[in-house]
């Protein structure tokens, strides 16, 4: 496994440039831009130590997400500190698929312990190779996050490449569905949402900005984070986590902003987020206490 250490977060509006151009027809044979002609994820760990959490960031993720302010991280933050590796990863040249275009179908999140926002951390990111998909071929995005030699915090993040399907190949997935929930809160979401969210996350893709850049990826309106719907529901979980906990989600469907949702929790720590008028499931997820595979 060849292992990479960077020297500083990566810059994310370079990275998310070079994706856009990866897009345009032929760009695949150009040099250092395109994706690789196989399907061969790079057997390549990118690494990135000592990285600290910038308190206003922090606070504007929290306000955005509707977390209450506190020292400890919210589960989901960790993600936005290695979001850039993910998008280096992602855009080298041996990556064999654009950036731009996938989508993040499962993410799964291991908090071992409360990790305090004066924590510094080395962070190490890896892909697994593509498997078949029935709407093309997945894979994973592998995080680990370190406090010393101590780790803290693991990350699954799962992605479709969407193209040709395996015939014969399953959608596997460990969360249940979650539509016999009842509602326990509804949430009017912005149309402006993306780009907040963006804004605090660094994740610009254009799907998530605007109605017009992502009509150019076949969505008719600029869709939600999947990750900001999961850092949602774990504010609207509150005091029910605990300190070290495993929490897993499906993206079922994208929300389109602007949007009004459903919230449906259960007393087992299963989760839901569905469209309030049509009852479309877009996000199932749960909680657990002692599976902490990924």
């Amino acid at each position: 496994m060849a292992v990479r250490e960077l020297r500083g977060s990566p810059s994310m509006l370079p990275m998310f440039a070079r994706a856009g151009v990866a897009m345009i027809p032929g760009a695949s044979r150009l040099p250092l831009i395109g994706p690789g002609r196989s399907h061969d994820i790079p057997d390549l760990t990118l690494v990135l130590d000592d990285v600290g959490v910038d308190r206003d960031r922090l606070a504007s993720y929290d306000k955005v997400c509707a977390h209450t302010l506190r020292d400890a991280l919210p589960a989901t933050y960790p993600h936005v500190l290695a979001f850039p590796l993910h998008l280096a990863l992602m855009t080298d040249p041996s990556f064999p698929f654009p950036a731009v275009g996938l989508v993040h179908i499962e993410n799964r999140i291991v908090q071992r312990r409360p990790v305090s926002v004066g924590e510094r951390f080395s962070f190490r990111v890896w892909a697994t190779p593509a498997q078949p998909h029935p709407r093309g071929l997945r894979f994973s995005i592998r995080t680990e996050a370190r406090v010393g030699d101590e780790l803290v915090w693991e990350e699954a993040s799962t992605n479709l490449h969407r193209g040709p399907g395996g015939a014969d190949a399953a959608a596997p997935t460990s969360v249940a569905s979650t539509e016999d929930l009842p509602a326990a809160a509804a949430w009017k979401l912005p149309a402006d949402l993306g780009r907040r969210y963006g804004s605090v996350s660094g994740d610009l893709n254009p799907i998530h900005m605007h109605a017009l850049t992502a009509r150019l990826f076949g969505f008719p309106a600029a869709i939600a984070h999947g990750m900001w719907t999961k850092a949602r529901t774990l504010a609207a979980l509150g005091a029910r986590l605990p300190d070290a906990f495993a929490v897993e989600v499906a993206f079922r469907r994208p929300i389109l902003l602007p949007a009004t949702v459903v919230f449906a929790l259960g007393d087992d720590l299963r989760f839901g987020v569905r469209d309030a008028a049509r009852a479309t499931q877009h996000l199932d997820g749960a909680v657990t206490l002692s599976n902490w595979g990924l």
